[in-house]
């Protein structure tokens, strides 16, 4: 009989595959921090001994979650300007807030609240869009979780940097320090269409090809959005989007509550990921991503 570390048996196992198994009185095997097998309890018995075993009679156990959308520092904004439209909530309330509060302290201690409140919550993953990225890593590096964080990139000057040369460089020195990292790994984070150029853009698509990196971009979130687009550049965001080769399977694309249905199909054709938020939309009353 071996000896692992960790035995965990469950009424319900769902290992979430695309066949939708639901494994009954199944065990887990745990051994030097990962799992060497999934059994039936009762052959588990026969094979393993455990320094801890948990006896999960009434649960249902499934993987770590993942968050593939989040400003994480911002847990310390909560409360901060509800039910107000995007724009508002921005540009009157938390750019402003931003201005004046946030640091490296300021993100290292938001990142702190926000992962303890997604571990507590069963999320093991997530990726990040914010400032001062380095201060998350430190908090994801010490909590075990595991992360992606963002190279931000806006065309207007921020307590962490000044330029989109110095979003990109900072960007960079993050990605290198981390890149062996066995839990951190970097993602392109241009904020949205209405605050960064085609310039910009065709610059992080080609480092992104370059250095084999996907992209994470707010799109479509707003009516507003849309509307501006077109008053500004005579087309919808996702067009332009597609003319300059945003769209291919690096993209996750982040909200689009506002879709017609050729965008819908140019995203499925281009293999453009989708994060909706639901909450967030709900906050701001955005709408909501057709997911369905």
């Amino acid at each position: 009989m071996e000896n692992v570390d960790l035995i965990i048996n469950a009424r319900w196992v769902v290992p979430v595959t695309k066949d939708q198994t639901v494994l009954e009185n199944h065990a887990i095997i745990v051994k030097d921090a990962r799992i060497v097998a999934l059994l039936p309890q009762e052959q588990a018995k026969q094979l393993y001994s455990a320094n801890v075993i948990h006896d999960l009679s009434e649960h249902c156990l499934i993987p770590g979650l993942i968050n593939n959308h989040a400003h994480t520092p911002m847990s310390l904004f909560r409360g901060l300007a509800d039910d107000l439209p995007l724009m508002t909530w921005l540009n009157e309330h938390i750019w402003p807030a931003e201005n004046a509060f946030v640091s490296d302290a300021f993100v290292e201690a938001g990142s702190a609240l926000a992962i303890a409140e997604m571990i507590r919550g069963g999320t093991t993953y997530f990726n990040d869009m914010y400032f001062f990225p380095d201060a998350t890593a430190r908090i994801v590096d010490k909590s075990g979780i595991r992360a992606s964080l963002g190279i931000v990139v806006i065309e207007f000057p921020t307590n962490w940097a000044s330029s989109v040369e110095e979003y990109l460089h900072k960007g960079h020195q993050l990605h290198d320090h981390y890149r062996h990292h066995p839990r951190i790994n970097t993602i392109y984070s241009p904020h949205a269409p209405y605050t960064v150029a085609n310039k910009t853009l065709e610059q992080i698509i080609t480092n992104a090809e370059e250095m084999d990196m996907p992209i994470s971009m707010h799109i479509h979130e707003t009516a507003d959005e849309v509307a501006h687009s077109l008053k500004e550049y005579g087309v919808r965001p996702l067009e332009r989007l597609q003319h300059i080769g945003l769209l291919s399977p690096r993209l996750l694309a982040v909200h689009m509550t506002q879709l017609t249905s050729d965008e819908i199909k140019w995203c499925a054709e281009a293999g453009v990921h989708i994060a909706h938020c639901p909450e967030s939309n709900l906050k701001l009353a955005s709408g909501f991503c057709p997911v369905a």
